[in-house]
């Protein structure tokens, strides 16, 4: 069943090429509607307190070690949920939009899904290499070919820098299967290499830059306002929503428990330079104008505060970093949304041009407060149990980087507040005098978006009981305490 779930947006992806026309959307929604159908199915098949349900095991290039394994266990449970859940939406959302070659374009996005399923259920770490590669080409083309002014320069510098960062991956998976006693990739003989030494902090290291690259944190961040802005929003949602979270899951499936011998020495160093990116990112966005920048830097201060959980290396930091990977996905792709809403209708994303829409548009309005107050961790918010659980993480590790983090809910607050109050209050002009409220397609996508953002703050416990014994039991591999 996992290989159905793994090669059904391959299937879709083909047949996309194929059709043409306006029904290009529709097929397209169609299919993804199907793979969430078929990642629904096995959830409800799924038991969160096995260790990895629907294991697939087939000799692939037996010379090399290399073996066709997959699996899912509660964490990787949880992102394919992420990702199948929002691809539906973020193919939805672009239904106003006419697009030349759209039916490329779906089929690049349905290409995405399959590489990011692949990424979340990869046992081997040649496989998982391999679907970590396969998720860059059609993000890069999707955001060279449908986005804005200077894409290809900025898309090019995003290639460069992810690419470059596979690399070192490739080469501390390499390095570690050579230490391997039996000469394999799969995940479990990797976690039983004899690491030790430089080698050691060479695999912690070339993977650390892989996958802060693709987070990004601090000060591997370069490329993403750039790439997030002049992306087509699809392809905005598409990275924000869930491509960085492969990053924060490669942390947490194969960096640590790969080399926990060096986390004990490493990960305070790395837990203050998330908190470095959390308050570099929060002044920033204070100081834009752009909506889309705005929101882009808000996701990298948010990153920051889920690495830096993940770097304190208990159970209530890697809890809270679980939760806020679905938390920050579901509210920053209803930012993005919102901001192509405003920029659609206004042609413009500066900000202090706007104002006074809350007038002529309400239900903007009200959908806008919800998915903010989610991004702000108000409480009773999907954003509040994450971060109140990073928090506590961080504290249990730091006190003081503790309360350095914990000013990112005072920053969020403000710029969020600066955005909202200066496009939805004061007085309307002549620009946004003509703001239409949302159409039925809009309040769609908005409505499920608001849904998760409250009934994930009302029961948390949807994601606890699906992440609590995978998140334990590999925690205890990153800690050294079990292998």
């Amino acid at each position: 069943m996992a290989i159905i779930l793994l090669f059904l947006p391959l299937v879709f992806a083909l047949m996309q090429f194929f059709i043409k026309g306006d029904i290009a959307k529709k097929t397209a929604l169609v299919s993804s509607l199907i793979i969430l159908g078929m990642n629904i199915f096995l959830l409800t098949q799924f038991d969160a307190n096995s260790k990895f349900n629907f294991f697939n095991h087939t000799p692939w290039i037996h010379d090399l070690g290399i073996s066709f394994d997959l699996g899912i266990d509660g964490l990787s449970m949880l992102m394919l949920l992420l990702t199948n859940v929002l691809i539906p939406i973020i193919i939805y959302s672009s239904f106003r939009t006419d697009r030349k070659d759209s039916h490329v374009f779906y089929a690049m996005i349905l290409m995405m899904q399959f590489g990011l399923n692949g990424v979340f259920m990869a046992l081997d770490g040649i496989l998982f290499y391999m679907f970590w590669e396969i998720t860059l080409i059609p993000i890069w083309l999707i955001c060279a070919t449908w986005g804005g002014e200077d894409r290809i320069k900025i898309t090019l510098k995003f290639f460069i820098y992810t690419f470059f960062g596979s690399l070192f991956m490739l080469l501390a998976l390499i390095y570690t299967f050579m230490q391997t006693p039996d000469h394999s990739f799969a995940l479990q003989s990797l976690y039983n290499a004899n690491l030790s030494g430089t080698g050691l902090y060479f695999v912690y290291g070339s993977l650390f830059l892989g996958f802060a690259i693709k987070m990004p944190i601090f000060p591997f961040h370069t490329w993403q306002p750039d790439t997030y802005t002049t992306s087509p929003t699809q392809g905005t949602m598409l990275l924000s929503g869930i491509m960085l979270k492969m990053g924060i899951y490669g942390v947490m499936r194969w960096m640590l428990p790969l080399a926990p011998e060096a986390s004990s020495t490493v990960a305070p160093w790395m837990m203050l330079l998330s908190i470095i990116g959390i308050v570099y990112a929060s002044f920033i966005a204070i100081t834009q104008k752009d909506i889309k920048r705005i929101f882009a830097y808000s996701s990298i201060a948010h990153v920051g505060m889920i690495a830096a959980g993940l770097f304190a290396l208990n159970i209530d930091g890697w809890q809270g970093a679980s939760f806020q990977m679905i938390a920050h996905g579901i509210n920053i792709v209803g930012l993005f949304f919102i901001a192509y809403i405003i920029e659609d209708r206004m042609k413009t994303r500066d900000i202090t041009t706007l104002g006074g829409i809350a007038k002529v548009a309400p239900k903007f309005a009200v959908f806008f407060m919800i998915v903010m107050l989610g991004s702000m961790a108000v409480p009773l918010t999907n954003g509040f149990v994450g971060e109140f659980l990073l928090l506590k993480g961080i504290y249990n590790a730091n006190m003081w980087m503790c309360i350095v983090a914990g000013t990112s809910i005072i920053f969020c607050a403000v710029y969020m507040l600066r955005v909202y109050q200066l496009t939805m209050f004061g007085e309307t002009n002549h620009i946004t005098e003509k703001f239409e409220d949302l159409n039925t397609q809009e309040i769609i996508v908005l409505s499920i978006i608001s849904i998760l953002v409250i009934v994930l703050g009302f029961f948390p416990n949807i994601i606890f009981e699906l992440t609590n014994s995978s998140v334990f039991n590999t925690l205890q591999i990153a800690l050294g305490i079990t292998s």
